[in-house]
């Protein structure tokens, strides 16, 4: 196994609705949002964690690939290949996703012939020029948008709860990197490129089933923005 070079993958995320990615910061203030989004410590502007985007797009690559039912709904790594009623085609379907995103911490199974992770995600961070677009027009970065439930017997709205995102049309950078070690890898880049486009058309952070989180990749390779809009994912 040898690098044999590593692909960048650059473009923008446009959001296509509001993106909630919460900051962990529970912390609660007087007249201050129930839910923040996370944001750069030093600039206090909004940003799309890595860790999210690989998250989302590997465990909808997982959920295509019909191997959940092996794993009780957990990540999947190499101890999924030594289960008896997996069949060589799954166990090629699952190495392939080991491939591409790693094997947990915890994996202590062999891995021989998988090899390290191939694709590294950035944190997306809010576009230059949208964000001077941004300052020009004083749009705000982030937007609260408050949310209740209905009793289903009265009528009326309960439980407020005040939810911030990044509204819909902001933009950010995105950048990936994938490693070659094998000729054989090139297929796994057509199958990350699956992954995003499913990320596409599901969603990402909190709240998807309500509208959040819808996104579109723009890439700044014009053939791989051709070969991204023919491909279909299943």
């Amino acid at each position: 196994m040898k690098l044999m070079s590593i692909k960048e993958l650059r473009g923008k995320i446009i959001l296509k609705s509001g993106l909630h990615i919460g900051s962990g910061n529970m912390e609660m203030h007087i007249g201050g949002t129930d839910s923040p989004v996370i944001k750069h410590p030093h600039t206090l502007e909004p940003y799309i964690p890595g860790s999210s985007l690989k998250g989302k797009v590997r465990s909808l690559l997982e959920m295509a690939s019909g191997l959940m039912m092996h794993t009780n709904g957990g990540v999947i790594s190499t101890k999924i290949l030594s289960k008896s009623d997996l069949s060589e085609e799954d166990k090629d379907k699952a190495k392939e996703i080991i491939k591409i995103f790693g094997s947990g911490g915890d994996d202590k199974e062999e891995n021989t012939g998988i090899g390290p992770t191939r694709v590294s995600f950035a944190d997306c961070y809010l576009n230059k020029d949208w964000k001077k677009k941004a300052q020009l027009n004083r749009w705000q970065l982030t937007e609260v948008k408050s949310e209740n439930s209905i009793n289903r017997i009265k009528g009326t709205a309960e439980n407020p709860r005040f939810i911030e995102r990044v509204p819909e049309g902001a933009e950010f950078d995105f950048n990936l990197t994938f490693k070659i070690l094998d000729e054989s890898d090139e297929q796994l880049f057509d199958r990350l490129l699956k992954g995003l486009k499913l990320l596409e058309l599901d969603a990402i952070g909190g709240s998807g089933s309500r509208g959040y989180g819808r996104i579109k990749f723009e890439f700044a390779d014009d053939k791989i923005q051709q070969k991204y809009e023919s491909l279909n994912p299943f």
